[in-house]
């Protein structure tokens, strides 16, 4: 096939990769030269605490990328062009700097992404300059998979079943992108910069190397390995956070530093073959692509409203006494130790299990009383692994108010899901080592230890581990009180 342009621009967002790449492969195949950018936008950066790990974790996953991009093209000058600053100006201005006739990129179905990508496409346009994107961050997109009736999904069951049902094996084939990757330009000395630093950036370094997170399409392929010899076990590990069950991919994928498409043809065939880990794990893939639909096709969940508009008429608690429960939940100081610990686990790593995640959530709306945004933009800002589409599901799966949400009625007992998932005490001993000497029993509510136990284990309850801040059965009946406009308007 003989190249449509001269020279092309792959814009890269979140999909910080050189194989199986969408809008590379495109470019690659259509252009006689094609460069590669990716621009810090301070649109998004200036709204970030000054210490953010995913910042650190992009600009590490760019080092390797940049690397990789000069193997490919088998030449030292060709490599990653990276830009600071306002993106939707910066890629126009940089498309007409090399004379690019097409900009190549992928699909970003956030709002923020959208009202920007329009304003880039027009930008371009008045430079004769045409913007491609594709599909790439999810197997199945906006209106792919729909009902019978033409409708987009919003119950999970039965969006899984129709994503099962269309999946095809040319829907997870790889965009291989090595057969064209001569065409890769070297940069124009002017654009030939080392790789900005986070000072330059306006950010610190944080705890990320001590973490030891993977950055990079190599952290992300060890990780994939190391789970591939797990996954059959997957159902059985996966709700206890002592235990290494989960894959730990979650920020690589919410930066595209691995390909859906390449999880997805390790999990179906395992699943097809009877592998009941591999079955369940391609299930949270699937919420995945299940959240990102609803986010386009119900646009009102991404402007903080409730998917079902009778939950935004719940009174939440307000006032000093709402955010003094709040800050305690925030600063992992509730008294309730599976909760505490979880928090602690977010705040000292930005990870959080997803198990935990629930509990978590639950405790915050159906304990404290507090408006589940509060929580939706806490994670936001602590999650490494931070997604506008899965992390809005997620706290209104909690709140009961969103699509195929868990019912109102149905809360969790901090107290019997801390026995269930952390029988042996482990992971509140890992991050509240103030317990850890507490007989496991004791763990799990040391408010209602008895007083040698507490003495013997150095705790003084209100002093050395904070006292309950609610009473779980009272919050209960607040809460089923709480709830009761929602069952009154939909009776």
């Amino acid at each position: 096939m003989a190249p449509s342009f001269s020279c092309g621009l792959v814009w890269l967002r979140r999909d910080l990769r050189a194989s199986d790449h969408a809008a590379l492969f495109h470019a690659l195949q259509h252009c006689q030269r094609v460069h590669v950018a990716f621009v810090f936008d301070t649109e998004i950066l200036d709204a970030l605490p000054r210490a953010d790990r995913r910042v650190e974790f992009i600009r590490e996953s760019l080092l390797e990328l940049d690397q990789r991009l000069r193997e490919l093209a088998g030449h030292p000058q060709a490599g990653l062009i990276v830009r600071h600053g306002v993106a939707k100006d910066k890629i126009v201005k940089l498309a007409h700097h090399l004379q690019a006739q097409a900009v190549f990129a992928n699909h970003d179905d956030e709002p923020h992404a959208l009202a920007r990508d329009i304003q880039v496409r027009g930008h371009l346009a008045d430079h004769g300059i045409v913007l491609h994107t594709f599909k790439d961050h999810v197997i199945f997109e906006r209106n792919e998979v729909l009902t019978q009736m033409a409708k987009p999904f919003s119950v999970f069951t039965p969006y899984k079943n129709a994503w099962l049902k269309k999946i095809t094996p040319s829907d997870l084939e790889p965009f291989e992108v090595s057969p064209f990757a001569q065409r890769l330009a070297p940069r124009p000395d002017d654009l030939a910069q080392p790789m900005i630093d986070l000072a330059a950036l306006g950010f610190e370094p944080t705890n990320l190397k001590a973490l030891k997170i993977p950055t990079g399409e190599s952290g992300a392929q060890a990780l994939l390995q190391d789970f591939l010899t797990r996954i059959d076990h997957y159902e059985d590990t996966r709700n206890f956070p002592a235990v290494k069950g989960p894959s730990y991919l979650s920020v690589h994928l919410r930066f595209g530093t691995v390909s859906i498409r390449q999880l997805a043809r390790e999990a179906h065939p395992r699943m097809l073959a009877g592998s009941l880990g591999a079955s369940v794990w391609l299930s949270e893939l699937i919420w995945r692509d299940f959240y990102v639909q609803v986010l386009h096709n119900f646009a009102h969940v991404g402007q903080g409203k409730s998917f079902k508009p009778d939950y935004d008429a719940i009174q939440w608690e307000r006032g000093p006494h709402a955010h003094k429960l709040f800050d305690a939940w925030c600063d992992a100081r509730t008294g309730y130790p599976l909760v505490d610990a979880a928090m602690r686990q977010l705040n000292q790593t930005g990870y959080m299990h997803n198990r935990l995640r629930m509990v978590v959530a639950s405790f915050l709306v159906k304990d404290l009383g507090i408006d589940w945004r509060w929580g939706e933009k806490y994670f936001a800002t602590h999650l490494n692994d931070f997604d506008l589409s899965a992390n809005n599901g997620g706290w209104q799966w909690a709140s009961s108010s969103g699509c195929d949400a868990q019912p109102y009625f149905r809360i969790f007992n901090p107290i019997s899901q801390s026995e269930k998932f952390d029988p042996e005490g482990k992971f509140i001993r890992r991050y509240l080592p103030e317990l850890a000497a507490l007989p496991t029993p004791d763990l799990h509510a040391p408010w209602l230890a008895k007083p040698l136990a507490l003495t013997a284990a150095g705790v003084v309850i209100g002093k050395t581990y904070p006292a309950p801040v609610v009473d779980h059965a009272q919050a209960r009946e607040k809460t089923l009180a709480r709830y009761a406009v929602v069952k009154k308007n939909t009776d």
